[in-house]
């Protein structure tokens, strides 16, 4: 009768890859894009890395800032080369914007964190840079471009947070629908405007509404002058 296998002792067994931080945001980005990002909690990642929960805390103080550090990983797909060329500054402005809008579009989960996990790594100060150099280009004057930045991010990231929201709710086509049909059929007696207006209020394709909110924007910034304190 053949002998059992020895059981190997805990000295046998290959040793476990070193944690990283690195390596901890990497799985992070692999769990969000197999099971979502509600699923990369502290727990799941250090099942996933065969290590126990306090480990991680070492490298990511809490899941804030680990949906921030995995923000900051994927912001390196933000084609920032779109801010070279000779088109109008506008223009190469809004095309950068729109590739960061639509990385948050490929990763609905983490739209809504972004709203409140602000990364601080070398892709998210490269997309802020490209901003400011674009708005500086145009001419924006430095206070202004400061605080424009900031607004055209968040116009960024709440339209993405927005798409997430109408792509997951089951009613959405319905309710976009029964809008639609009442702004086409509203009277010109109690809603004169809304008459007036008729079909444009719900015209053009997605992409050149989100250019155009871009474009608003940018003006915006470049002639709103910041008020005293």
């Amino acid at each position: 009768m053949p002998s059992s296998p020895t059981p190997r002792s805990r000295r046998e067994r290959p040793a476990k890859p070193a944690l990283t931080h690195e390596g901890i945001v990497a799985t992070a980005v692999r769990l969000m894009e197999t099971e979502g990002l509600q699923r990369v909690t502290m727990r799941r990642l250090a099942q996933e890395l065969d290590t126990g929960p306090a480990s991680l805390y070492v490298y990511v103080a809490s899941t804030a800032e680990l949906h921030a550090a995995i923000l900051e990983e994927l912001l390196g797909s933000v084609e920032l080369s779109l801010a070279d060329g000779e088109s109008d500054w506008r223009e190469r402005l809004t095309q950068v914007l729109v590739s960061y809008t639509n990385v948050l579009f490929e990763h609905p989960g983490l739209a809504h964190s972004a709203l409140v996990a602000r990364p601080s790594g070398p892709n998210y100060l490269a997309l802020v840079e490209a901003v400011l150099a674009l708005l500086h280009e145009g001419h924006v004057p430095d206070a202004q471009a400061a605080w424009g930045v900031d607004v055209l991010l968040q116009v960024a990231t709440a339209t993405a947070v927005e798409h997430s929201t109408r792509t997951q709710a089951v009613d959405t086509k319905a309710e976009n629908n029964a809008l639609v049909t009442a702004l086409r059929e509203a009277s010109s007696a109690t809603h004169p405007r809304i008459a007036a207006l008729g079909e444009d209020l719900v015209s053009g394709l997605p992409e050149q509404r989100l250019a155009w909110v871009f474009h608003a924007v940018i003006n915006g910034t470049r002639v709103t002058a910041r008020t005293a304190q």
